[in-house]
Protein backbone atom coordinates (compact mmCIF):
# COMPACT_ATOMS: atom_id res chain seq x y z
CA UNK A 1 0.00 0.00 0.00
CA UNK A 2 3.22 2.30 -0.10
CA UNK A 3 2.66 3.06 -4.22
CA UNK A 4 -0.79 4.59 -3.47
CA UNK A 5 -2.09 6.99 -1.95
CA UNK A 6 -5.98 8.21 -1.93
CA UNK A 7 -5.92 6.35 -5.13
CA UNK A 8 -3.57 7.75 -6.98
CA UNK A 9 0.09 6.31 -7.95
CA UNK A 10 2.84 8.45 -6.69
CA UNK A 11 5.22 9.58 -9.42
CA UNK A 12 8.87 9.27 -9.36
CA UNK A 13 10.52 12.84 -10.12
CA UNK A 14 13.19 11.02 -12.00
CA UNK A 15 10.99 9.45 -14.42
CA UNK A 16 11.07 12.38 -17.27
CA UNK A 17 10.38 16.01 -17.76
CA UNK A 18 8.00 18.32 -17.02
CA UNK A 19 6.33 20.19 -20.01
CA UNK A 20 7.93 23.24 -17.82
CA UNK A 21 11.02 22.06 -18.15
CA UNK A 22 10.74 21.42 -21.94
CA UNK A 23 9.44 24.91 -22.58
CA UNK A 24 12.51 26.26 -20.14
CA UNK A 25 15.28 24.51 -22.50
CA UNK A 26 13.72 25.82 -26.18
CA UNK A 27 13.15 28.99 -24.24
CA UNK A 28 17.25 28.44 -23.98
CA UNK A 29 17.91 27.43 -27.10
CA UNK A 30 15.93 29.68 -28.99
CA UNK A 31 17.61 32.64 -26.79
CA UNK A 32 21.15 30.94 -28.21
CA UNK A 33 19.64 31.08 -31.71
CA UNK A 34 18.37 34.30 -32.04
CA UNK A 35 22.33 35.80 -30.28
CA UNK A 36 24.19 33.74 -32.91
CA UNK A 37 22.04 33.50 -36.48
CA UNK A 38 23.09 37.42 -37.11
CA UNK A 39 26.82 36.43 -37.15
CA UNK A 40 26.47 33.35 -38.66
CA UNK A 41 24.66 34.98 -41.33
CA UNK A 42 27.38 38.11 -41.75
CA UNK A 43 30.42 35.29 -41.60
CA UNK A 44 28.49 33.22 -44.62
CA UNK A 45 28.45 37.09 -46.52
CA UNK A 46 32.05 37.41 -46.25
CA UNK A 47 33.01 34.06 -47.33
CA UNK A 48 31.04 34.43 -50.50
CA UNK A 49 32.94 37.85 -50.94
CA UNK A 50 36.21 35.67 -50.50
CA UNK A 51 35.56 33.03 -52.69
CA UNK A 52 34.56 35.89 -55.30
CA UNK A 53 38.22 37.07 -55.27
CA UNK A 54 39.62 33.57 -55.41
CA UNK A 55 37.41 32.95 -58.55
CA UNK A 56 38.75 35.82 -59.95
CA UNK A 57 42.65 35.25 -59.01
CA UNK A 58 41.15 31.39 -61.27
CA UNK A 59 39.90 33.28 -63.98
CA UNK A 60 42.25 35.67 -64.57
CA UNK A 61 45.00 32.59 -64.46
CA UNK A 62 43.21 31.11 -66.89
CA UNK A 63 43.07 34.68 -69.66
CA UNK A 64 46.39 34.75 -69.27
CA UNK A 65 47.03 31.49 -70.28
CA UNK A 66 44.34 31.92 -73.36
CA UNK A 67 46.26 35.03 -73.86
CA UNK A 68 50.49 33.03 -73.99
CA UNK A 69 48.77 30.57 -76.69
CA UNK A 70 46.57 32.51 -78.54
CA UNK A 71 48.93 36.09 -78.34
CA UNK A 72 45.84 37.71 -76.96
CA UNK A 73 43.09 38.26 -74.24
CA UNK A 74 39.68 37.48 -75.12
CA UNK A 75 38.15 39.96 -77.04
CA UNK A 76 34.65 41.70 -75.31
CA UNK A 77 32.62 40.63 -77.54
CA UNK A 78 34.11 36.65 -76.84
CA UNK A 79 34.11 37.47 -73.40
CA UNK A 80 34.83 35.02 -70.89
CA UNK A 81 32.87 32.10 -73.25
CA UNK A 82 36.33 31.85 -75.12
CA UNK A 83 37.81 29.84 -72.45
CA UNK A 84 35.68 27.65 -72.74
CA UNK A 85 34.86 27.17 -76.72
CA UNK A 86 37.76 27.88 -79.23
CA UNK A 87 36.82 31.50 -80.64
CA UNK A 88 36.66 31.51 -85.12
CA UNK A 89 39.65 31.47 -86.44
CA UNK A 90 42.45 30.83 -83.55
CA UNK A 91 44.32 28.01 -84.60
CA UNK A 92 46.46 27.65 -81.37
CA UNK A 93 43.61 27.93 -79.15
CA UNK A 94 44.28 25.08 -76.43
CA UNK A 95 41.32 24.95 -74.49
CA UNK A 96 39.16 24.40 -72.47
CA UNK A 97 40.83 26.75 -69.83
CA UNK A 98 37.74 26.68 -67.81
CA UNK A 99 36.41 23.35 -66.01
CA UNK A 100 32.54 24.49 -66.82
CA UNK A 101 30.44 27.40 -67.11
CA UNK A 102 29.89 27.22 -63.59
CA UNK A 103 33.34 28.91 -63.49
CA UNK A 104 32.22 31.75 -65.31
CA UNK A 105 29.56 32.93 -62.33
CA UNK A 106 30.37 34.75 -59.43
CA UNK A 107 28.89 33.00 -56.28
CA UNK A 108 25.46 35.00 -56.72
CA UNK A 109 25.30 33.09 -59.39
CA UNK A 110 25.46 35.73 -62.17
CA UNK A 111 28.36 35.88 -64.71
CA UNK A 112 31.52 37.58 -64.57
CA UNK A 113 31.58 41.19 -65.82
CA UNK A 114 34.37 41.12 -68.46
CA UNK A 115 36.16 43.98 -69.82
CA UNK A 116 38.87 44.70 -72.34
CA UNK A 117 40.97 46.52 -72.61
CA UNK A 118 40.08 48.25 -69.13
CA UNK A 119 42.19 51.52 -69.37
CA UNK A 120 45.35 50.74 -68.62
CA UNK A 121 45.03 47.03 -68.09
CA UNK A 122 44.39 44.56 -70.61
CA UNK A 123 41.60 43.25 -69.37
CA UNK A 124 39.58 43.27 -65.91
CA UNK A 125 37.00 40.95 -64.01
CA UNK A 126 34.40 42.46 -62.00
CA UNK A 127 31.20 41.15 -59.63
CA UNK A 128 28.88 43.65 -58.27
CA UNK A 129 28.82 41.53 -55.23
CA UNK A 130 25.72 40.36 -53.48
CA UNK A 131 22.88 42.98 -54.99
CA UNK A 132 24.24 42.93 -58.29
CA UNK A 133 24.35 46.82 -58.77
CA UNK A 134 28.01 48.78 -59.05
CA UNK A 135 29.06 50.39 -55.70
CA UNK A 136 27.95 49.20 -52.36
CA UNK A 137 28.96 48.16 -49.11
CA UNK A 138 30.04 45.02 -47.29
CA UNK A 139 28.62 41.89 -48.87
CA UNK A 140 27.19 44.50 -51.91
CA UNK A 141 30.91 45.83 -52.44
CA UNK A 142 31.51 45.38 -55.80
CA UNK A 143 34.93 42.96 -56.41
CA UNK A 144 37.18 43.54 -59.09
CA UNK A 145 40.99 42.74 -60.39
Amino acid sequence: MGRYRCGLIRRNPQAGLSLLEVMVVLAVIVLIAGFATPRLMENFGRAKSRVAVVQIENIRSAVQLFQLDTGRVPSEAEGLGALLSAPQGLPNWQGPYVDSTDALLDPWQRPWIYRSPAGDRAFSITSYGRDGRPGGTNEDRDISR
